[in-house]
């Protein structure tokens, strides 16, 4: 057997072994180290072995620390009805039972952190194997609030759960099982409610390239769609921080409209590449 898939299986049954032992969810030791705009956070097991590591790459921050960031990490109970009702669809989207890890990330508002734009998020560990197709994604919702699939990438080694946000707090890894086309519809209705809170000004083209691309997918043009988009994205990103508001602010007195945008477009191509490539 190879050694990382003896690994993989050790990793596998210590997490099983400690979920079996929880009545409630657990802390995990965390420890962080920066380096410019990227800030790494280590999640172990009580038994020392890591359980995960998540990986912030901030497009420009300020103020990024380890202190700064307000992380901390436990296991929960994926049977939890209180977990499952923050779900979309608690009978289709339920976090693995080999990595049933929730990742907090709730910046103390003194804390000095803001950043603009966006941050990648991704979520790597052992205890999940990786497939082509794989339905695994990265979820994402504020403090206690709903959750949301805000994946743009699903990569090997062994998973590595990547996505895009332009704020925080709360990550959960889950397999998805939704019909990808209802996915799709969910993503557009909340990129067209993101447009709808803009500026007059600033609506006008990026609905334009939104009602594009949904329409081309109503056609089944999956390359017009992601045109459409790539030129949304684009437009967004030359008018952040000038005509659309791009920072994040540990005080929350700031709406980054920019970086939420540029996160909802990135994810609603992943799940419409998805759609197209494996048509489920």
């Amino acid at each position: 057997m190879p050694k990382s898939t003896l690994a993989a299986k050790l990793l596998l049954g210590s997490v099983l072994g400690l979920c079996a032992s929880l009545v409630s969810a657990q802390n995990l030791p965390v420890t962080v180290a920066v380096a410019g705009n990227v800030a790494t956070v280590r999640v172990d097991l009580p038994t020392q072995q890591t359980l995960a590591e998540v990986i912030l790459t901030f497009d420009d921050s300020l103020g990024l620390n380890a202190g700064s960031l307000g992380v901390s990490a436990q296991l929960v109970d994926v049977s939890d009805p209180a977990l499952l009702s923050r779900l979309p669809d608690g009978s289709l989207n339920r976090p693995d039972p080999s990595f049933p890890l929730m990742v907090t990330i709730e910046p103390p508002t003194l804390g000095g952190l803001s950043f603009q734009r966006t941050v990648r998020v991704e979520v790597h560990t052992h205890a999940l194997a990786y497939a082509a197709g794989s339905q695994l994604r990265l979820f994402k919702a504020p403090l206690n609030g709903s959750f949301r699939d805000i994946t743009d990438e699903i990569a090997p080694g062994s998973v590595r759960a990547r996505g895009t946000t332009g704020g925080f707090s709360q990550f959960l890894v889950l397999t998805d099982l939704r019909p990808t086309s209802h996915v799709v519809a969910d993503k557009f209705a909340r990129l067209q409610s993101l447009i709808a809170l803009l500026p007059l000004s600033e609506r006008g083209p990026l609905q334009m390239s939104a009602d594009t691309a949904q329409s081309a997918m109503d056609q089944g043009q999956y390359g017009d769609a992601l045109a459409a988009l790539d030129q949304l994205r684009a437009r967004v990103a030359a008018r952040a921080g000038t005509a659309i508001p791009s920072q994040w602010r540990a005080t929350r007195d700031t709406d980054n409209q920019a970086g939420e945008l540029l996160a909802a477009t990135a994810t609603l191509s992943f799940s419409i590449a998805y759609q197209r490539d494996f048509g489920r």
